[in-house]
């Protein structure tokens, strides 16, 4: 798999209940426009992960991909960090 054009995205996963899948919280900060202030958002990504080796609490990073389902457009990449460590 090509990851030259691809986006890559870090987060933690919140959630592996789905067979093959886990809902992945990707934090951003980013200033505000017109009150200069930090501003924290947070979106929620599910994201494929083919033998289910992810565990709430992990830090993972997600690769976009083409559409898997109606709402999966990611894979797992690689698991940063795993959660009792």
């Amino acid at each position: 798999m090509s990851l030259e054009h691809k986006m890559i995205r870090s987060g933690v996963v919140v959630s592996n209940k789905a067979d093959k899948t886990v809902v992945v919280k990707v934090e951003r900060k980013f200033q505000h426009p017109l009150y200069s202030r930090t501003v924290k958002q947070t979106t929620k990504f599910m994201a494929h992960d083919e033998n289910n080796t992810c565990q709430i609490g992990d830090v993972v990073k997600i690769v976009e991909s083409r559409p898997l389902s109606k709402r999966k457009r990611w894979m797992v990449l690689e698991i940063t960090q795993k959660a009792g460590e």
